[in-house]
């Protein structure tokens, strides 16, 4: 029988933080979901360092590998995840374009329970950063992987995923918090005809990482006629430190994308504005950072009402 959820999870030299990644999504740290319920497919984008693929399966997921030879694969990902979304077996897709963000507990559980709540439900994330702080202001004073290692272990992570929040901030994309729109999602859910009428990511975007593809796809599937946008509260993804082209890269690089998506799309990016109902049972971890959202959304309305 084919999985009923499948989940996309994309990677390039990643040895290192995939493992882990997978080991978070897998049935042994995912709450009320088993095995059966889902499949996680790994697209690697042309890595020219492999990961353990066994190190990846010991966690009893319902694993498959696509591997795109360095010679063979572009250097966005989009392709490679629009062949993966096209070969998933489930109902509702879950993409991450990330493979080096773990996820917390009740990701899987929670999205199958927002798409049950509309045909056409476009489920979201939160991203955080671990870390003391921003990872493109951590990382040139110090952080990396070292010190991010001792901070997993330190916080007993495997033993609780939510433990997560307590060493992590709110990602620039989400800075708005949880209450604010975000500008993409790191792990986003929709059905497989969702997919389809977007046309997946627009494999126009050909800067190394997908320049600002991520976005892009959030934009369109937040503003798609009839969504019903869901966003999952107390649940998230957190970013590992690996070097990656934007996400530990100071804001010039952001800015380097921006003429490839005004060239694409006929205008600079703007974040899309639209509503969420909100879906979870935050645990005790994540209710502080719920508590400063509530605050920043009280401000904003705030100042949206002064004259």
């Amino acid at each position: 029988m084919a999985s009923r959820i499948s989940l996309v999870v994309c990677s390039y030299n990643m040895p290192r933080e995939l493992p882990r990644t997978i080991r978070s999504l897998s049935p042994a740290m995912q709450r009320g979901v088993q095995a059966s319920d889902y499949e996680i497919i790994i697209v690697d984008n042309g890595s020219t360092r492999a990961f353990d693929e066994n190190a990846c399966r010991q966690w009893g997921a319902d694993l498959r590998v696509i591997r795109i030879p360095a010679g063979e694969a572009d250097p966005s990902p989009a392709r490679a995840l629009n062949g993966a979304i096209a070969e998933a077996r489930g109902e509702l897709i879950g993409v991450l374009i990330d493979g080096a963000r773990l996820a917390s507990p009740g990701l899987i559980q929670y999205a199958a329970m927002a798409d049950r709540l509309a045909a056409r439900a476009v489920v979201l994330t939160l991203g955080f950063h671990l870390g003391p702080g921003l990872q493109m202001d951590t990382v040139p004073k110090g952080y990396g992987e070292a010190a991010e290692d001792r901070l997993l272990d330190e916080v007993r992570w495997t033993e609780d995923g939510y433990r997560l929040f307590d060493i992590s901030v709110f990602a620039l994309s989400s800075a708005n918090g949880w209450f604010g729109p975000i500008n993409e999602s790191n792990a986003i859910f929709m059905r497989k005809a969702l997919w389809t009428e977007l046309g997946g990511f627009d494999e126009r975007f050909r800067s190394p990482g997908g320049g600002l593809v991520n976005l892009d796809l959030h934009t369109r599937a937040v503003t798609l006629p009839g969504a019903c946008v869901i966003t999952l509260l107390g649940e998230g993804t957190f970013h590992q430190v690996h070097g990656g082209v934007a996400t530990n890269a100071p804001p010039a690089v952001f800015q380097s994308f921006a003429p490839e998506y005004a060239a694409i799309r006929g205008r600079d990016f703007t974040p899309p504005v639209y509503t969420s109902l909100y879906l979870g049972s935050p645990p005790a971890n994540a209710l502080a950072s719920i508590g400063q959202s509530a605050q920043q959304a009280l401000a904003r309305n705030a100042a949206q009402r002064t004259p």
